[in-house]
């Protein structure tokens, strides 16, 4: 998997006095990354070749011949050949990249009418190579689709009954992991009833918040007003003459 180390190792307890091994990786083209010389004592890698993909990652044992390769990527998948005078050992690396939590959402309007009793879901990933993604209700397989080498876009829809009280989840797996997600119908579904209801009570709080408001200003109006009714009096018993 992307990102954990891989050891390719042909068994050898250690290395002999007049060994050598050679170490070739062969993707779209062979390439020299490794080389093992006990009688000249050299013990070389060549971290720099293909654009740099192996460069910090390759390390040798001294004692066996392994070669290590170190926080893998998908740049890594490919056959590794090491030669030695006596034999070849070609050891196949695939690499598979981590995967997403697969995303669920409701693929129907807002709200369903009441002569409609089923939900429609789409459960979907992007990005993803060699996977296969599926339903399942309970521990039962319901449908499934795969990805092939490229990567692509993946999306698999399923429909529920409203008042479905079984246990739904979408998974998203390869040959050595998965993520799963479970479906939660009363989040994603909901009927129309339920959306006037909830649409109800919210318009009801808007309404009283509104009337509250109202009645603020009204008293604020009002305040002002007499305020300056009595600022007009008090001028006008100013400026009036003495009898």
């Amino acid at each position: 998997m992307e990102g954990d180390s891989v050891t390719l190792n042909n068994r050898l307890t250690e290395i002999l006095s007049g060994d050598e091994f050679l170490w070739w990786f062969s993707y779209t083209k062979i390439t020299f990354i490794a080389i093992i010389d006990k009688p000249t004592d050299i013990f070389d890698v060549y971290d720099d070749v293909l654009d740099g993909r192996f460069r910090d990652r390759l390390k040798l044992d001294n004692q066996t011949g392994s070669l290590t390769i170190t926080n893998i990527t998908m740049k890594h998948a490919g056959d590794y050949e090491q030669m030695t005078k006596k034999l070849t050992a070609i050891f196949s690396l695939t690499v598979y990249a981590r995967l997403p939590v697969p995303v669920i959402s409701s693929n129907s309007s807002n709200c369903s009418s009441s002569s409609s009793s089923y939900c429609s879901l789409v459960c979907s990933v992007v990005n993803v190579v060699n996977v296969t993604l599926s339903w399942y209700k309970g521990n039962s397989l319901l449908s499934s689709i795969s990805a092939s080498d490229l990567s692509i876009s993946l999306s698999l829809p399923l429909e529920v009954e409203y008042q479905d009280k079984n246990s739904y989840s979408c998974v998203l797996n390869n040959p050595i992991s998965n993520q799963t997600q479970h479906l939660d119908i009363s989040q994603l579904c909901h009927t129309c009833s339920d959306s006037v209801h909830c649409c109800g009570s919210t318009e009801a709080v808007i309404r009283l918040v509104l009337s509250a408001l109202v009645g603020v200003a009204t008293v604020i109006l009002l305040v002002y007003d007499i305020r300056s009714r009595r600022a007009e009096q008090d001028q006008a018993h100013i400026h009036t003459p003495g009898i």
